[in-house]
């Protein structure tokens, strides 16, 4: 049973989302406050955390950056903002994925699914386990990546599109073909979701992220990962 926590000063809301995801058979925890979330994420065992963006104490950016130094739980953001410069922030905070409210609770309920199937790949992952380029190594199974033998930590969207890219060297995919495969699902927003994730891959991975030897952009098609 997968364990999400839920985290929004909008108690109405909280409880909507509490009594639907416990329907789906997941056990919820809520909080009310960044400061909140990020005692509650320390505590561990979450398997995904729904994290509001505006909330008091700390908002929900300053939350998911806090959870990012100790943890790589999936973290799907909820916000009433829908700039697309408010979604790239998330992103570049930590966040794997962003849902703008008023939202459908299927649709919610889709993309919990879809995040928690992806972050539990490690369960249904088939063939090699150990993947490399170079410096560069993901364990699968243990869902761990390796710079120079260094341990790096990638959130749950960074692992999966560092892994399709090492599965499939010199093969090139368009940012369309990397939202439909990475995310499960058809994403509503911008493309540039994955442009903000390679480059957050690219400054944990590569020696020089200004110049890449392994993953690269394909100008005017999209990214791969170089045959080594």
């Amino acid at each position: 049973m997968a364990k999400i926590l839920v985290v929004d000063d909008e108690q109405v809301l909280v409880k909507g989302i509490k009594f639907n995801l416990e329907h789906e058979g997941y056990q919820v925890e809520v909080g009310c406050d960044g400061e909140q979330a990020v005692e509650l994420a320390r505590e561990g065992g979450f398997d995904l955390i729904l994290l509001d963006l505006m909330m008091p104490k700390i908002d929900g950016l300053q939350a998911c950056m806090r959870i990012r130094e100790f943890s790589n739980v999936p973290v799907i953001m909820l916000t009433a903002k829908g700039e697309d410069a408010d979604k790239i922030m998330g992103f570049e905070c930590g966040a794997d994925d962003y849902i703008t409210k008023p939202f459908n609770i299927l649709e919610l309920k889709a993309r919990v699914r879809a995040l928690l199937r992806r972050s539990g790949a490690a369960e249904q992952s088939k063939g090699t386990a150990m993947l490399e380029a170079g410096h560069i190594r993901l364990d699968t199974a243990g869902r761990a990546a390796w710079r120079d033998g260094v341990s790096v930590e990638l959130t749950a969207k960074e692992f999966d599109l560092m892994e399709l890219l090492l599965r499939n060297p010199g093969r090139v995919y368009s940012r369309e073909n990397l939202l439909n495969v990475v995310w499960g699902y058809e994403y509503i927003g911008d493309y540039r979701t994955v442009d903000v994730h390679v480059r957050r891959l690219r400054e944990k991975l590569e020696l020089d992220p200004a110049n890449p030897e392994y993953i690269r952009t394909k100008w005017g098609v999209g990214y791969y990962l170089a045959k080594v």
